[in-house]
């Protein structure tokens, strides 16, 4: 079964947190599909991506460019990359998460439309039988288990 997390940003917006959750998928050797509502945030995921950190390079394409990068950014519920790990971020809603081995969904804590769809998918996902694990960031932006 999927793992599924949901991550609630409350200290970074999603452009500052997604790039530290994506290079902990890039050590573990999983490559990752982020799918987002909205074209207009996969082309601000696309610029984000590149400009994040002055020592660090994380490889993304989008749908334009082809699938041959470990990460992919789509507003679509294909995997032309062969993900392992899916994120989906504004409210995207899922596809079927059984060919992956997690699943992260990253919600705005200041916005009670991203608050309200997070919790109607956490509930979804809970009476489909998926395990799942809340984290929110902490003061200093770090991650913490909730539950």
């Amino acid at each position: 079964m999927t793992e599924i997390f949901f991550y609630h940003l409350t200290r970074q917006p999603l452009d500052k947190a997604l790039p530290a959750l994506l290079e902990k998928c890039l050590e573990r050797k999983w490559k990752v599909v982020v799918q987002a509502s909205a074209l207009e945030r996969v082309s601000a995921l696309d610029d984000a991506l590149w400009t994040y950190s002055d020592e660090s390079f994380l490889p993304h394409g989008a749908d334009a460019d082809g699938a041959d990068e470990p990460i992919w950014l789509t507003t679509s519920d294909g995997n032309p990359n062969g993900a392992a790990v899916r994120v989906l971020v504004d409210g995207a809603a899922p596809p079927d998460l059984a060919p992956y081995e997690r699943a992260l969904l990253l919600f705005d804590g200041h916005d009670p439309e991203a608050l309200d769809a997070a919790r109607a998918q956490w509930k979804t996902l809970k009476a489909g039988g998926h395990a799942l694990t809340y984290w929110q960031q902490d003061d200093d932006g770090r991650w913490r288990k909730k539950a």
